[in-house]
């Protein structure tokens, strides 16, 4: 029944997709305990363009009254979070280092498109990403903490972080609560769903393409993407603040960290943790 809360039928609306999603081989690899450094620095990389487009039209759109009840850019935006991250696990030239699959592109198109020409749209977007990640973000963020060996003070896992939010789950209580009241006739609550499912697919078609870069990696015995493979988003290079600087000995120690092996538990660890992050993407929130 349309007639039920915009959360609801969002949660009905993509269960098989959310499916589809856990079964991919990428994700089913992480279940495996089949996961690098490079793949969780690959992933991020990919969120980092995700999120770039996410919040630059929700930008664009923060006064519209289709998304203005849920803008909320102190609690949950995540761009600034992943650049810090990315920083720290590619250096200060990051920007001309990570790699954009032509899938991450495609979802960043859509999201350009939706933002630009149906705004109303940008709820499933933002519903679908923001409270799946804050969901599980403070567990993952201790157990990746651990497993990949980062330091305590919590550099690489800033994604994971929002200071913004003191208690999740009156946050979500509000979000949805917001979400909810949003004024929708019903086509456009169709809609709505329709472009939540597809949010859905555009994320699977980046962990197929994430998986093939892997896998093409390791049939070439290089722990490195793929030049071939790869596009690089020319990105801003302005900074509001500078790149942090870092001491030799920590670069050459994450280097080698990211060659190295991780034990069978640790990467079974790694894996369970964040497949939990990136398939969940709202259904945990909901």
């Amino acid at each position: 029944s349309m007639s039920k809360d915009l959360s609801e039928l969002l949660k009905e609306a993509t269960k098989e997709v959310h499916e589809q999603a856990e079964n991919t081989p990428f994700m089913k690899n992480f279940q495996r305990g089949q996961v690098s450094l490079h793949e969780f620095k690959l992933v991020t990389a990919s969120l980092y363009f995700i999120y770039s487009a996410l919040e630059e039209e929700i930008e664009r759109n923060k006064d519209n009254p289709v998304y203005a009840p849920v803008y909320f850019p102190a609690e949950l935006h995540r761009k600034a979070a992943l650049e810090k991250d990315l920083e720290y696990f590619y250096g200060s030239n990051w920007r001309q280092e990570i790699p954009c699959p032509e899938a991450t592109q495609k979802y960043v198109e859509r999201l350009h498109y939706v933002g630009k020409n149906h705004p109303e749209l940008l709820v499933a977007h933002a519903y679908t990403r923001y409270l799946g990640d804050l969901s599980g973000g403070q567990v993952l963020k201790k157990i990746a903490q651990k497993a990949l060996g980062l330091p305590s003070t919590g550099e690489g896992l800033a994604f994971f972080t929002f200071d913004g939010v003191s208690n999740a789950t009156k946050f979500k209580q509000l979000y949805r609560s917001r979400m909810n009241a949003l004024e929708m006739d019903l086509a456009t609550k169709k809609r709505v769903l329709e472009e939540a499912k597809k949010a859905f697919l555009l994320n699977i078609r980046v962990f197929e393409a994430l998986q093939e870069l892997v896998s093409k990696s390791q049939e070439n015995g290089h722990p490195v993407q793929p030049k071939a493979e790869l596009r690089t988003r020319s990105v801003n290079k302005s900074h509001e603040h500078g790149p942090v600087p870092r001491k030799e000995s920590e670069k050459t120690n994450r280097r080698k960290t990211d060659m190295m092996p991780t034990t069978p538990l640790v990467r079974w660890i790694l894996a369970l943790s964040f497949l939990a992050m990136t398939v969940a993407v709202g259904l945990f929130a909901m």
